[in-house]
């Protein structure tokens, strides 16, 4: 049984502790104050993109290449043969490169102009666009052979819906986006659009639009990608413009534009498509290349033989190399590693291999006439949404 004196301490000391439990139901700070520690809030998961229906799921909303890492591979691409394939405009010829000896090791003959060397949405087999031989040839990259030539009407560029439905022909000259099945290439719908020069592309991070850049009419162009119908269109704010690559950010909000008379990148909000922004980057820019990380683009500036680097997180261009000889950079890619960005040069006749770490220019690698859209192949991704290389 309690003393007088032990009941009444006791009974203080409840009361004290009422009086604490009440303070901290309704004062955090007061938690912090008598040294207890404040419950943490719920660990806010993030969203989940809607995609187009039958895409892969997106990895992460905030960075649309998660996929993309250093040597990534699927078991799909993992036992390729490690290439760089480089079509050659004026040969008709593609170049293949052993990017571990920088030398060329076999040609082979192709059609007529062949402009890029695409990979398919499964990642099995690399399509030359031989656009004025009006026909894709496939290469096995298990092999580095090539294999069929299918007959496809003006075939400048190649995509793939991220779903992996619909091959999607940017044929130039026919002004047209013809969407063919992925494997046959038969034609499924062809799509008429009023622009001259439709050639480079990429799809927002749903997947459900895509944007494509007019290259003789200085216009953009929004298409839907389920309905297959152009949904918007403008002309750039700026006389003689002349739009090439486009390039998505990791976080989807914006996309990029390079333009090699208005010699800069435009920069667009894909979602409102109103109208963009000019970013100066260099004479002649004309590729958007992502590194491994999902932190830099590399910008080619075809007319000055500089590569220009964005920084996302900063939101500004941070550095620029210039090639110690000039230059044409051109399109390309980075190897699976990220280590090398490997780069056509147009107007010279080769072939650009630059460490990402420093721009050193590590090999200048002697080619066919008018090398274009090489594909350094394989890279890390799930599929392929096409031109030299959009992997997701």
């Amino acid at each position: 049984m309690l003393t007088a004196t032990k009941r009444t301490a006791a009974l203080l000391a409840g009361l004290l502790l009422a009086a604490l439990a009440g303070c901290s139901s309704g004062d955090k700070g007061g938690d912090e104050a008598l040294g207890t520690k404040a419950v943490a809030p719920p660990v806010q998961k993030k969203a989940a993109v809607q995609g187009l229906p039958g895409m892969p799921p997106v990895l992460d909303p905030k960075d649309a290449y998660a996929a993309d890492r250093p040597n990534a591979l699927q078991p799909a691409v993992k036992d390729f043969l490690d290439r760089v394939y480089v079509p050659n405009t004026n040969s008709n010829t593609v170049s293949v490169i052993d990017p571990k000896t920088y030398k060329v090791i076999e040609t082979i003959k192709v059609g007529h102009q062949p402009q890029h060397v695409v990979p398919s949405w499964d990642m099995k087999t690399l399509w030359v666009n031989n656009d004025l031989g009006d026909s894709l040839t496939a290469i096995d990259p298990a092999t580095g052979k090539a294999g069929r030539t299918v007959q496809v009407s003006d075939p400048y560029n190649l995509y793939f819906t991220p779903n992996g439905k619909y091959a999607v022909v940017m044929a130039s000259m026919d002004r047209e986006l013809a969407f063919r099945d992925p494997v046959t290439m038969k034609r499924v719908k062809t799509v008429p659009v009023h622009c001259a020069g439709v050639n480079h592309a990429d799809f927002s991070m749903d997947g459900r639009y895509f944007i494509v850049s007019c290259e003789f009419s200085g216009e953009l162009l929004k298409v839907d990608t389920e309905k297959m119908e152009v949904v918007a269109h403008q002309k750039l704010p700026f006389d003689g413009a002349m739009p090439q690559d486009v390039k998505m950010s990791p976080d989807g909000k914006t996309f990029y534009i390079a333009d090699m008379m208005a010699h800069g990148m435009w920069v667009l909000d894909g979602d409102r498509f109103g109208t963009p922004t000019l970013l100066p980057t260099g004479k002649g820019c004309h590729g958007l290349y992502i590194s491994r990380d999902s932190k830099e683009m590399y910008i080619s500036n075809r007319g000055e033989g500089s590569i220009s680097i964005f920084d996302f997180g900063q939101n500004k261009l941070t550095k620029k190399w210039h090639l110690p000889d000039g230059g044409s950079p051109d399109m390309g890619g980075v190897s699976a590693d990220g280590k090398v960005l490997w780069l056509s040069g147009r107007y010279d006749g080769e072939v650009y291999a630059i460490d990402t770490a420093t721009g050193q220019e590590l090999a200048r690698i002697p080619v066919g006439s008018g090398p274009h859209g090489l594909a350094v192949y394989p890279q890390p991704g799930r599929y392929s949404l096409g031109h030299t290389g959009i992997f997701r």
